[in-house]
């Protein structure tokens, strides 16, 4: 059963949208365990569509992905269907890491840094 992460529907989505995008912008973020975890699922889900390179998978995760764009204007499902679909051609899964951190100051949260491999 996925974590609900004491959001909606609607605001989990949107929350794992945005996370995914900005990873796979800057391919590491630092959040909540929690989070990590469920967006471990999405992205490599994101990557093996990008694998995948035909026009339809392109199309299922401009529908998912937000379409942000970096310092050097390069969209998100450009990046991850040019750049980082083809570094793991080779890999049978397994594209991200998660490093845990420790509690955070201000709530205790139990902070981690997810990464592409």
């Amino acid at each position: 059963m996925p974590r609900k992460l004491g959001r909606t529907t609607d605001a989990r989505m949107a929350l794992l949208r945005n996370l995914a995008s900005d990873l796979i912008l800057h391919e590491r973020i630092e959040t909540t365990e929690a989070k990590a975890k469920e967006l471990k699922k999405v992205v490599e889900k994101m990557i093996t569509l990008g694998k995948r390179g035909d026009l339809h998978a392109r199309r299922q995760a401009a529908a998912f992905l937000y379409n942000k764009t970096n310092d050097e204007d390069k969209k998100v499902i450009q990046k991850l269907f040019d750049d980082i679909a083809p570094r793991y051609e080779e890999r049978q899964g397994g594209y991200t890491r998660i490093l845990k951190l420790g509690t955070r100051q201000g709530d205790g949260a139990k902070s981690a840094i997810i990464e592409l491999v």
